[in-house]
């Protein structure tokens, strides 16, 4: 099935096969990294209260759903290359937008950054499956996720001291910017003299007719349910956390050492393959959840945000960048390869239901509780993860 390999792959064997594809991935990484911590507070200053910045989250999501869900149109009328060339569109449309913007009309910026986000994640996946061998896929994965580390180790930080110590606009233009050159390298790719990434040539399908095939196979169902949960505490973090900083009266500059800390635990990655091969994949990711969700818990307990509750978050981000190396690991080893790209398509709707939740979730507790309840919450839906990751196959 990895026999017919474009040109520029046969240059690469084994574990380096995936370089240019983990390359590709650390680019749009820092791009989306040095707005991410700067949107939850442009947008609590622009809208006042943290009810109001989960409805325009909400809203978003809504936004990203609809485009995503219909990628596989997107991608019978246009090549998937130019797939992600229009969620470069739409990242530096959200920077415009996000630059001379005001009230509501943020979350159209939010939903459409999260977009290109997700067509970008959608492509990537298809990419390193129809060019990545099985074996190799937990070092693909690892060295992705490093390189991604560093990436958003450094973009959080650097973002929000552009946005406080020169101008507002400067991130966002550094944005557009480092988008567009991953644009440049995404085509030097396809286009250069090896020719690393090449148009897809599975036809596409409507992704609603393939919904009951997927989620009928067990093994990918608590695949998506491993993921699905990794990334709503993800958005949780990315979301909650910068607003968890204002609240314990702390700079907002801590808002961006938060995420630059817990991002740059992706470094972890060459340590997390080893404790994988040496352990298994499938206790390595257990494990992981059951440290999110207690950490999770202990914010619940801590009340309202105190500085000593940012060690909470930070151990449970340990386990969160854990999840990230190992979690897409199950989908693509049990996948038929004959599925692989309508089921990724299923597969990769974890980032918009993520996104759609999140905000769901945080606005029905506070109609009901206040936010720390929302703990108890993420907590159990990461223990329930954990749990449902015990029965995939011990030979994962």
């Amino acid at each position: 099935m990895f026999d017919r390999r474009p040109t520029g792959i046969q240059a690469f064997s084994g574990h380096s096969a995936g370089e240019p594809l983990a390359r590709l991935n650390s680019f749009e990484g820092f791009a989306r990294s040095l707005i991410i911590g700067i949107i939850p507070l442009l947008a609590l200053e622009a809208l006042g209260s943290k009810e109001m910045v989960t409805r325009a989250y909400l809203i978003a999501s809504i936004l990203t759903l609809m485009i995503t869900l219909n990628f596989a149109s997107l991608e019978r009328l246009l090549h998937r290359r130019w797939v992600l060339t229009l969620g470069v569109g739409f990242t530096v449309s959200a920077t415009i937008i996000l630059i001379f913007g005001n009230g509501m009309v943020i979350a159209l910026a939010i939903g459409l950054q999260s977009a290109a986000a997700s067509l970008f994640s959608v492509c990537i996946s298809l990419y390193i499956m129809d060019y990545i061998g099985k074996k190799d896929l937990i070092f693909t994965e690892s060295k992705r996720l490093l390189y991604t580390g560093i990436a958003w180790m450094i973009g959080p930080t650097l973002g929000l001291w552009l946005w406080e110590e020169y101008f507002h606009w400067a991130p966002f233009v550094l944005t557009a910017c480092a988008s567009l050159s991953m644009l440049a390298y995404f085509w030097y790719l396809r286009l250069g003299h090896s020719l690393v990434i090449q148009p897809a040539k599975v036809p596409s399908v409507n992704v609603f007719k393939i919904i009951p095939r997927y989620f009928e196979q067990p093994a990918l169902r608590i695949a998506y349910w491993i993921t699905l949960s990794r990334s709503i505490f993800w958005m949780s973090v990315f979301i909650y956390g910068p607003i968890y900083v204002i609240e314990a009266d702390l700079p907002s500059w801590v808002a961006g050492g938060l995420l630059s800390l817990v991002s740059g635990l992706l470094l972890m990655s060459p340590l997390i393959r080893r404790l994988s091969i040496r352990f298994g994949t499938r206790i390595i990711i257990v494990y992981a959840f059951i440290l999110t969700g207690g950490s999770i818990l202990m914010l619940y307990f801590t009340g309202e945000p105190k500085p000593i509750g940012l060690l909470f978050w930070v151990t449970a981000a340990v386990g969160g960048a854990t999840i990230d190396v190992l979690g897409n690991i199950p989908f693509m080893r049990m996948v038929k390869p004959r599925e692989r790209t309508e089921m990724t398509m299923i597969f990769s709707t974890w980032r918009e239901a993520s996104q759609l939740l999140t905000p769901l979730l945080v606005s029905i507790v506070l109609l009901l509780a206040p936010f720390e309840v929302y703990y108890l919450l993420l907590a159990a839906i990461l223990f329930s993860a954990g749990f449902m990751a015990t029965f995939l196959p011990r030979r994962l």
